[in-house]
């Protein structure tokens, strides 16, 4: 194990070197994130989910670092040019940035100006004017005048250029740059000619500028995409004489002539080369860093979303609603099969009511629905208000589910394999009921960037996006847990240890074999190693098991823990979960061993009061007021209840019932100041909002949680 690469995590995230020994050991091992932080806190010193995952992408980062010396070491190491120093800087170097600095005097060039010069034989006169000692340097430049060097001006230009070079690889007038960039570069966005009709959504960014550390993630990218769709021209720079004046007093010795030629070749480098570097550098850096704000905004919301509170294993008849084409009906057993679809068409133009209303009535009595859910789509207000209007031979909840995705959902391949002889209008429905009863089931067969809870997720870095994304995935549905003899292949695929080979295997197994009745039966699927079953084991759960421990998060490697609690207490496993008079009598410190600590047996005593328990929220009924429609039915004043869409980092939107949501401004969200969002709403959260202002022709509504009492 690398323990230098140790050491600097360990100094990274201010961690003892054990713990973080450890956590390295088991991801080099294959251990999964949600792995280690569940059943593995003796070994690292119970670090959770997001401490793993930090440490694992700084391991990352670190072993890239180290693969880049390797290259770089090697590169200078061929041109004879690696002195025990210079190895000695590079190997204790962990910037890369400072890296590419050492690197940059001896990386292969193309041909530049410098090279030309050097070619003619200028470099030593380079190095004469450098020196800024000589009185008389147009006598000693006419010595240059030779071959392809034409004049004195000749010579002096190629030797500037060479100076140029030298100023640009110099490791300190780089970082000079840097810091006036860091510390005043503004941001500059300008319209390109003939573009203001095309760009009219880039408006605001047709003349602007701002410090570039003061720019937010949400106004840099909205930049970034209009520079995209070559509608702006942006550009970061700080202020240019400052610079100058800096660099010039760190190169410029002297004030001869050869000192004028430094300066004359110092302007040159920072306009041509310098600047031009650095501010890539800045606008990358930036736009990496916008990225991981909106990477994170998305992964939080991603998360909320994922972890939405599940109706359950229910009957239910969901709808896709429209208009002209009416509305989609489909009706679905507990487990979210296919039972019946057909269309009605309550809604205008054609406004069949009556037989629309006769259909959902026999329908509900016939499937013996519990609940309906109504897409949150077009015409979703008026078919919510015809249900909810009818009369029912049984008591009903209707909820409004969100439709975001359930487009992509339906057209994709994986609802092509699930109902091959419907249309997409008839999956677009029965997605709507799944998400009803359990929206982590449903929604991991989406790709999570399309289900439109995000903040510029089209313009960030899409391999990060989908690093992140996938990782916010994995945790939830690991989280929760899935029973291994109803998921699907696709939450399957999410969890620890499986992947898409193994999670159709299981499918597969279960196809021919009928369900698992154990979870030591799953080492009998193909491809199903001591590991992998390590991994997966304790988050696939078999419902009515003769061991009630395969029903729960205890791993099978501590079932012999559990055995012998329930043997000194003289009771059966199942008596031990059933009596919490029996889980209080433990004493857990009488179970201690090298391998099993007070973390993993807490984390036992709290599953046997608990076995299987569901970490998400209650799902609760949400109506929207009554007689709210359009955007044209609301006023400034009116407190409406609403459902929270998707936050972002300069506030939240909200669905008051009407078809555009309307924005509560991170300024309007509480009476305090408010740095994220996340800290007053959550997504779907149900709240009551104050409408501030109503803009029709813009279709804008602005919104305010303030002095709105939320009970």
């Amino acid at each position: 194990m690398n323990t230098q690469l140790i050491q600097r995590l360990a100094a990274q995230f201010q961690l003892p070197i054990k713990q973080v020994q450890n956590t390295v050991k088991l991801l080099d091992e294959g251990a999964t994130v949600p792995f280690i932080s569940r059943y593995r806190k003796e070994m690292t010193g119970s670090l959770d989910e997001v401490q793993i995952g930090d440490i694992k992408e700084a391991k990352a980062r670190l072993e890239e670092l180290a693969k880049r010396k390797e290259t770089i070491l090697k590169t200078i190491e061929e041109q004879e040019l690696l002195t025990d120093e210079l190895k000695a800087r590079i190997e204790n170097c962990f910037d890369a940035t400072e890296l590419e600095d050492i690197y940059l005097p001896y990386k292969p060039k193309r041909k530049t100006k410098a090279s030309i010069a050097r070619e003619k034989g200028l470099e030593p006169l380079a190095k004469i004017m450098m020196k800024q000692d000589e009185r008389d340097l147009e006598n000693r430049a006419h010595a240059f005048v030779k071959g392809e060097v034409n004049s004195v001006e000749d010579a002096l230009s190629g030797a500037r250029d060479i100076i140029a070079e030298w100023v640009n690889e110099n490791e300190k007038a780089r970082n000079m740059v840097r810091q006036a960039f860091a510390q005043g570069a503004l941001i500059k966005s300008k319209l390109v000619k003939g573009k203001e009709e095309e760009g009219i959504k880039y408006r605001d960014y047709f003349e602007w500028e701002e410090p570039l550390k003061r720019c937010p993630s949400h106004r840099l990218l909205a930049m970034r995409r209009g520079e995209q769709e070559s509608v702006l021209r942006i550009s970061v720079s700080p202020d240019e004489e400052a610079v100058l004046e800096r660099l010039n007093r760190f190169f410029v010795r002297s004030g001869n002539a050869c000192g004028e030629q430094v300066k004359l070749a110092v302007k040159d480098s920072y306009k041509r080369l310098l600047s031009s570097a650095i501010e890539t550098e800045f606008a990358q850096a930036a736009k990496l860093s916008a990225d991981q704000e909106a990477i994170q905004v998305f992964a939080e919301n991603l998360r909320q979303l994922l972890l939405a509170a599940p109706l359950g294993q229910k009957r239910v008849l969901a709808i896709d609603p429209g208009y002209r084409t009416g509305c989609k009906l489909v009706c679905l057993d507990e487990q979210g099969n296919l039972l019946h679809n057909e269309t009605i068409y309550p809604n205008k133009p054609q406004e069949e009511v009556k037989q629309s209303a006769r259909k959902i009535t026999s329908l509900v009595s016939a499937y013996q629905i519990e609940a309906i859910a109504i897409g949150n789509g077009t015409a979703s207000r008026e078919t919510e208000h015809f249900i909810k209007k009818l009369h029912y031979d049984r008591d009903l909840k209707v909820f409004v589910v969100s439709e975001d995705g359930a487009s992509i959902y339906s057209a994709s391949k994986v609802a092509r394999e699930e109902f091959p002889s419907y249309d997409v209008t008839v999956r677009g429905a029965v997605s709507i009921g799944r998400r009803l009863m359990d929206p982590l089931a449903e929604l991991v067969k989406i790709d999570p960037k399309s289900i439109g809870v995000g903040q510029y997720q089209h313009d960030v870095d899409q391999k990060l996006l989908k690093n992140s994304l996938d990782t916010v995935v994995e945790s939830a549905v690991n989280k929760v847990g899935v029973n291994v003899n109803t998921a699907s292949k696709h939450l399957l695929t999410y969890i620890s240890g499986l992947g898409p080979q193994l999670a159709q295997n299981i499918v597969d197994f279960r196809k021919e074999n009928g369900a698992f009745k154990a979870r030591k039966e799953l080492l009998k699927v193909p491809r199903m190693g001591a590991k992998a079953y390590e991994q997966s084991a304790g988050f696939l759960r078999i419902a009515d098991a003769q061991n009630p421990l395969d029903n729960s998060a205890v791993h099978p490697e501590s079932y012999h823990v559990v055995e012998q609690m329930a043997k000194d207490l003289k009771c059966s496993i199942v008596d031990l979960m059933q009596s919490e008079e029996l889980q209080q009598a433990l004493v857990l410190e009488k179970y201690q061993t090298e391998s099993v600590g007070l973390p993993t047996l807490k984390d036992i005593q709290k599953e046997l009061a608990k076995p299987g328990r569901d970490p998400r929220k209650n799902i609760k009924v949400f109506e929207f007021a009554s007689g709210i429609f359009k955007i044209e039915d609301l006023h400034e004043g009116m407190v409406l209840p609403g459902i929270v869409t998707n936050i972002t980092k300069f506030g939240a939107f909200v669905d008051v019932g009407v078809k555009q949501d309307g924005l509560v401004h991170i300024s309007q969200l509480a009476d305090r100041f408010v740095s994220d969002p996340n800290e007053v709403v959550k997504l779907h959260e149900h709240v009551k909002v104050k409408v501030l202002e109503v803009d029709i022709p813009r279709k804008r509504i602005q919104l305010s949680l303030k002095d709105v009492d939320q009970n």
